[in-house]
């Protein structure tokens, strides 16, 4: 496990305009392969880091949103770079596209979801634990993040 990232973290979409910084530590790390995930990323999965929304911070540049019922995405209006999205149901935390971080050295998900919609070719290492769907419940993973991390 890599030693854990001095605060603040900081990143920003692909070509600057839009930065941030996360002032606590984040909540959970998680990759999370539904189907809106792949094509929001383009990838076969988005690595979601929750923070505290207090604890989240622009630094510089103006996003723009996007907006579905109940959840709101926020982007780069120069590149069309993700930086971070949030759910009415919970507005205390702000969910960061991990991969914007400056540094991602240390991220390591704590969990797989939506693995049914999961890339056929996909490994996942045999001590993550793989949810089909969402979890029932999370405070396993929550617990399992602090006692990797601490709070």
């Amino acid at each position: 496990m890599p030693d854990r990232p001095s605060l603040p973290l900081t990143g920003g979409c692909p070509c600057g305009a839009v930065r941030y910084e996360v002032s606590a530590f984040p909540l959970l790390l998680y990759a999370c392969h539904c189907t809106n995930c792949q094509r929001q990323s383009g990838a076969a999965f988005a690595l979601n880091m929750p923070v505290r929304t207090s604890a989240f911070r622009l630094t510089s540049g103006a996003p723009k949103a996007w907006r579905r019922p109940g959840t709101a995405s926020w982007f780069c209006p120069e590149c069309a770079g993700r930086i971070h999205g949030a759910r009415e149901t919970r507005p205390q935390s702000v969910n960061v596209r991990a991969g914007t971080l400056d540094d991602t050295t240390w991220l390591t998900p704590i969990a797989h979801l939506f693995t049914r919609s999961a890339q056929k070719w996909e490994i996942f290492a045999a001590e993550t634990p793989c949810y089909e769907d969402l979890p029932d419940d999370w405070t396993v993973l929550t617990q399992e993040w602090k006692r990797i991390w601490g709070d």
